[in-house]
This record gives structure tokens, C-alpha cells and sequence, in this order.
């Protein structure tokens, strides 16, 4: 279901027009032959409606209305104390990616090989390579009591959200079932809508159990009787066996389930920004393009290397983002370069490394 997004009273250009045809086509035909205006005129009436109508469709047709350019703002500081400044309902969508207690640092390396006879690794062709680290991002991920530290943030995301939007939250096995039940109570049993599962196939394998190669996203509506669904945005994935369906089936895709097979962020692709636990864009794509109209308010408070902010802002969104790891303002500050984000920064940072943007001392605007 696709809420409406319009609003304010419709112009009155249709009535303008058809006024000025009507005056026009008076005077050219009474100069002429004042018995054919008569006959004209006593069905006038019966015509002027039809016109209207079709004035109305090709103005609704072609006329667009002009939308604000999208927003882009990013903070620095812990999440908790930056959205609890925040207005209430004022977030059409709210997306997180919170540290999943695994118990250990994550790190994520930044290297640069060049051709080197006396290098450290081998590549193609049995050549050598020397291997130059240009950086190193990390956290600490391990929590004495990790629902404690989540409850206070999902309490403010359900404030944050406006009636009718969204709440997604992205976890893994070690704490998804404990966050189900603290959803269900913070939004309600009823508001859950899904649990979907991210499936990928990549890394090591376990010889001790099933290797663990999923993550959960639970997906609550403020109102689950009324949320957005843009059905029509969906994109079509391949069907496994097409030719069971017919060419045109076949041909336009179906529509994915609450699993969905995305591979993770390559190692070497272009995605890869050496951020550890950076998500493919393509998920938040979808999150984003279905839950979430044009012009929507959409937050991410544990927003990492930016991915939901890049998906928001090139889908049209205003998007606010806020993270407590420098290195993550960093990455974001480089990725999102392109759509001028506004920097509020809780603590000093380095300004030379935002130098491009604009910063604000004051990080408890929206």
C-alpha cells in the first residue's frame, strides 16, 4: 500500500483556460454567423464539461511539481544523546545496523599492491606483489549487557518514527530473537510485518556446524494497518525455472520473498570501501525505493560507512545519518561527497578531512 503524498488545493488552471477558449470561440463565430453562436451556445454547456475533464487530465498529466533538492546531514557523537534531540514522528523511515556483539574488535584493512620481484604475496601469472597498507578502520564490538545498551535506541526510534512509517532492524543470530522480543513490546506484536532474511555465500566454512552465512532484518510498521509499500518499485529477480512460467513471466522476473540472496560486499570490488561490516547497497536499495516515498525523511543512527545515506539521497530521500566512530565520518564524508553533506560535530574532529563540507558546531537539529 502506498500512502498518498500529496496535498493543498487544486489550481484552478483548468477553469482559466477553458474561460479563454470559450470568449475566443463567442467572437470568431458571432462575427461570422450569428444562427451558428446560437447553436453553438445551447450546447455549450454539455461540451464545457467534457473539456474541462480533459483540460484537468492533461495538466495532471504533464505538469510536475517542483521537489526540494535532497538533504544530506551527518553527526558525529553517540546516537542515543544526538536523536534524543530530535522531534518527535519526524522520520518516514528508520534503518539500523547496530554492532552485533560478536565479542571481538572488527577491523577491516586497506591495501594497495604494486609489481615487486621481492614482494610478499604472489598473483597472476605466478608474479609477485608487494603489499602496502594505506589505513586501518575498526571497533570494538563486545557489550556486558547489550540490550540494555539497545533498549533506550529502539525506544527512540519508535518516537522518531512518524505514524505511518517504517522501523528496520539489521542483526544477526547472536541477538536477533532477544530484539524480537523487545520489539513486540516497544511496538507491538501487531506492528511486526516480516523478518527477512539476508542470505549470502561467502567465506569460511565451519567443520564443527552449519556455517552461519545469514543476517536478520526485522521490519515493524508504526501502524500496521497503514505504512508504505510501493509494490510497483519492487525489483524482479530471475525465476529459478523460467520456462515452467511462459517467455512473459519470464521475461518481466518475480517478485522476491522474505529471503533474499545478495552476495556481500566484494573484497576487491568498487563497493568496497575497507569500513568493516559495510552492506551491499543494493539491500538498503530496496528497503529504501519500496518503504519510503520520494521526498521521505529517512534515518540511520548507526549509520557505519553511509550506505544507507548514498541509497536514500540518489533514491530522491532526505537522509540523516549519525555515528560515534570518526573513521566512520570520515569514509561517509568521502563517500557522500557528491551530495554536500552538512557535518554536526558533537566533539572536535580533525577539519582538515572535511574541508569540502560545510560543518556545524550544533548536532541536535534533525
Amino acid at each position: 500500500m502506498i500512502l498518498d503524498q500529496g496535498g493543498g488545493k487544486e489550481k484552478p488552471a483548468g477553469g482559466i483556460l477553458c474561460t479563454l477558449v470559450v470568449v475566443g470561440r463567442i467572437v470568431s463565430v458571432g462575427l461570422k454567423s450569428p444562427s451558428k453562436l446560437a447553436r453553438w451556445w445551447n450546447s455549450f454547456f454539455y461540451r464545457k464539461s467534457r473539456f474541462e475533464q480533459r483540460v484537468k487530465f492533461i495538466l495532471k498529466t504533464f505538469h510536475k511539481r517542483p521537489q526540494m533538492a535532497p538533504k544530506l546531514k551527518i553527526h558525529f557523537g553517540d546516537c542515543l544523546d544526538i536523536i534524543s534531540k530530535f522531534p518527535s514522528e519526524s522520520f518516514d523511515l528508520i534503518y539500523i545496523d547496530p554492532p552485533f556483539n560478536t565479542g571481538r574488535t572488527q577491523s577491516r584493512k586497506r591495501l594497495k599492491t604494486v609489481r615487486d620481484e621481492k614482494g610478499d604475496r604472489t598473483g597472476f601469472q605466478g608474479k609477485r606483489y608487494k603489499t602496502h597498507c594505506l589505513g586501518e578502520s575498526s571497533f570494538h564490538d563486545k557489550f556486558d549487557d547489550f540490550m540494555v545498551f539497545m533498549e533506550g535506541r529502539l525506544r527512540e526510534a519508535y518516537r522518531l518514527l512518524s505514524p505511518h512509517g517504517s522501523f528496520f532492524l539489521h542483526i544477526d543470530y547472536r541477538e536477533s530473537h532477544y530484539c524480537k522480543i523487545m520489539l513486540d513490546e516497544i511496538f507491538g506484536r501487531k506492528s511486526f510485518i516480516n523478518e527477512i532474511i539476508w542470505a549470502y555465500d561467502y567465506g569460511a566454512r565451519s567443520k564443527k556446524r552449519w556455517s552461519a552465512k545469514h543476517d536478520n532484518i526485522f521490519w515493524y510498521a508504526k501502524n500496521p494497518d497503514k505504512y508504505t509499500y510501493r509494490y510497483d518499485d519492487i525489483d524482479r529477480i530471475p525465476y529459478m525455472a523460467p520456462n515452467l512460467v511462459g517467455p512473459k513471466k519470464a521475461t518481466m522476473g518475480k517478485t522476491p520473498t522474505d529471503v533474499w540472496w545478495q552476495t556481500i560486499v566484494s573484497p576487491n570490488g568498487k563497493e568496497k570501501l575497507g569500513y568493516p561490516t559495510q552492506k551491499p547497497v543494493a539491500i538498503l536499495n530496496r528497503i529504501i525505493r519500496v518503504h519510503s516515498n520520494p521526498g521521505d525523511n529517512v534515518l540511520d543512527f548507526f549509520a557505519g560507512s553511509g550506505t544507507t545515506g548514498e541509497a536514500a539521497i540518489r533514491a530522491g530521500r532526505t537522509a540523516t545519518l549519525v555515528d560515534n566512530n570518526p573513521e566512520a565520518i570520515r569514509v561517509m564524508s568521502r563517500r557522500l561527497s557528491f551530495a554536500d553533506p552538512v557535518i554536526y560535530r558533537a566533539d572536535q574532529l580533525d577539519l582538515t578531512l572535511y574541508s569540502r563540507h560545510d560543518l556545524v558546531t550544533d548536532n541536535a537539529r534533525p
